[in-house]
């Protein structure tokens, strides 16, 4: 090879070093002295430093003949839209530059005259937007299922009951759903009672939508593949940052017509960047063998766990029906001198659920990076202030 380099099949060898081996099985070009090391229980990603990002950035652009978009359009930008479409099960893709803007253009476009938007309580889109759907699109979100991950089949028919029966009748005209829930540690929808529902709502002419921002942790959990659960939805959404370690960004699925002058749309909120290729150029590394480094990093997730148990100072435990996070506490420990001790070794966990001692653990590819019974070791030695 004339150029070696630690971009290997699907990025596994970026975010793990020692996996960076040529043809020959010999090690590859050696990394650049203090990056890509640090197993991040913090994010959903790699959390890349700017000089690991623009490493991988470099490599992508040595290796691959990246064509440049023109305001988000065409180019390496119209290429990710079809792969993406394509593993989503759906004609069409939009690039979107965040998540928040694809929900949001999603639902305002699927609603049509139908302004009330049934969403979880819990959701992304009704907590954390700020108020945008109500003040930019006057619609008018309904807020299901507080405390819950899953909406009910009772919860949808009443409230679709309730807007049709009152004094000046009301058209629900969204479900948006988000699978797994962020606020809920992560949790799954439950898949049996999602068909359901969605069934219910599509015979009722309800559009529906899925905010699926880490939607490709969830085949390892729920045993039903990325397309199945798109399928159930008219678009989806998904992140390129949270499992794809792009610099922002979010691809917008659906049918051709949905996704047909959606473009104008995006424009007009101010969401086609000039220049969107440096924001994803490192994305195409990750895409394919994404599915297979998130089970791998859930089976060293494991053995990390069980490593933990058998020290008495670790309370370490699973979300119910959860995904990419697991909850670990320490007793009898200051959990700011016991982040910064497994810092100094290159391990970042995260701060601890306000008035709690509760730190949700981050599960993604990072932990590859380094052997289990090192970050045990690692952990266990903070516990211990050492």
């Amino acid at each position: 090879m004339q150029r070696r380099h630690f971009l290997a099949a699907g990025g596994l060898a970026a975010l793990t070093p020692a996996l960076a081996r040529d043809a020959e099985g010999t090690a590859a070009a050696e990394v650049p002295p203090g990056l890509f090391q640090r197993v991040n229980f913090r994010i959903d990603g790699l959390g890349l430093e700017p000089r690991e990002y623009a490493t991988l950035l470099h490599e992508a652009a040595s290796e691959r003949d990246i064509k440049p978009d023109h305001y988000s359009n065409e180019g390496l930008i119209a290429e990710l839209e079809q792969q993406f479409a394509t593993l989503l099960g759906k004609e069409a893709a939009m690039f979107v530059p965040t998540g928040t803007l694809a929900n949001h253009l999603a639902v305002r476009k699927l609603a049509g005259d139908g302004r009330r938007v049934l969403v979880q309580a819990e959701s992304h889109f009704y907590n954390d937007s700020g108020d945008g759907a109500s003040t930019l699109s006057g619609l008018n979100l309904v807020p299901l299922a507080a405390g819950r991950s899953t909406i009910g089949l009772a919860e949808v028919k009443a409230w679709v009951e309730r807007s049709a029966g009152g004094r000046v009748p009301l058209k629900a005209g969204v479900l948006s759903i988000e699978n797994p829930v962020r606020r809920r540690d992560h949790e799954m929808v439950d898949f049996d009672e999602l068909q359901r529902v969605c069934a219910y709502a599509r015979a009722q002419g309800i559009r529906l939508h899925l905010d699926g921002a880490r939607l490709f942790n969830l085949p390892l959990h729920s045993g039903h593949s990325i397309r199945a659960h798109a399928a159930l939805f008219d678009t989806v959404y998904v992140s390129l940052w949270k499992h794809f370690n792009g610099a922002s960004g979010a691809m917008l699925a659906g049918d051709a017509a949905f996704i047909d002058r959606l473009y104008e749309t995006r424009r007009m909120f101010g969401g086609s960047l000039p220049m969107a290729w440096p924001v994803v150029g490192i994305v195409p590394q990750f895409v394919d063998g994404y599915e297979a480094a998130y089970a791998q990093s859930w089976r060293a997730a494991e053995e990390l766990i069980a490593l933990l148990r058998r020290d008495d100072r670790f309370d370490v435990r699973k979300v119910p029906g959860g995904t990419s996070r697991f909850l670990m506490s320490v007793s009898h420990v200051d959990a700011n001198a016991f982040a910064k001790r497994a810092k100094a070794h290159h391990v970042l966990v995260p701060h601890a659920v306000p008035g709690t001692a509760t730190l949700p653990m981050q599960v993604n590819p990072s932990i590859l990076r380094m052997p289990v019974a090192r970050v045990a070791e690692v952990l266990i030695e903070a516990a211990a202030g050492r």
